[in-house]
């Protein structure tokens, strides 16, 4: 049994930690001349899967297709771009600017049971859809067994190569 050294300041200093990434994240936005909120956005993504592949999602509205850039390399899928503020008249005053603006990038590590050569993207209503197939030796595949004695029973067990759970059904032979 090793012996831990008691530190009476360690709640204090992971208290300050959160107080510090708090303000450094929140309040590095940049204003403009005309007060308008620069830098510091990300998209939403919503991420999910199925048995064939793995999809993400990414909120863009008010973005032309041409004002984003969508990569994969080493295995990271990276989505960058811009929301530009387009003031659509001089004489218009805003009051107040609730939406963000500015460059973000948003970047997801992919795990190896995803190809990236069969990788999609569309982009509507401002959504951008993108759809990576699972490798082909991760999907689940069925394995039959037949019992060799007479009035045995034969099982079917399913397999993921990526997690290595099996699941197992028997029915009567």
């Amino acid at each position: 049994m090793a012996i831990v050294r008691y530190d009476p300041f360690r709640d204090l200093r992971s208290l300050q930690e959160e107080v510090n990434r708090l303000f450094s994240t929140n309040m590095t936005r940049a204003f403009d001349d005309e007060g308008i909120g620069r830098g510091a956005w990300a998209p939403s993504v919503d991420i999910y899967e199925n048995k064939d592949q793995i999809v993400l999602e990414a909120e863009l509205p008010g973005m032309k297709q041409e004002d984003f850039d969508l990569s994969i390399e080493n295995n990271v899928l990276t989505l960058r771009g811009e929301r530009r503020f387009e003031k659509t008249d001089e004489t218009d005053n805003y009051h107040r600017v609730e939406r963000s603006y500015g460059a973000f990038t948003r970047s997801f590590t992919l795990p190896q049971t995803v190809s990236a050569e069969g990788a999609t993207a569309e982009y509507n209503n401002g959504v951008l859809r993108v759809t990576l197939p699972k490798r082909e030796e991760t999907k689940a595949r069925r394995i039959e067994v037949s019992g060799a004695q007479a009035g045995g029973t034969q099982k079917t067990i399913e397999t993921t190569a990526d997690t290595g759970k099996a699941k197992e059904a028997s029915g009567g032979r």
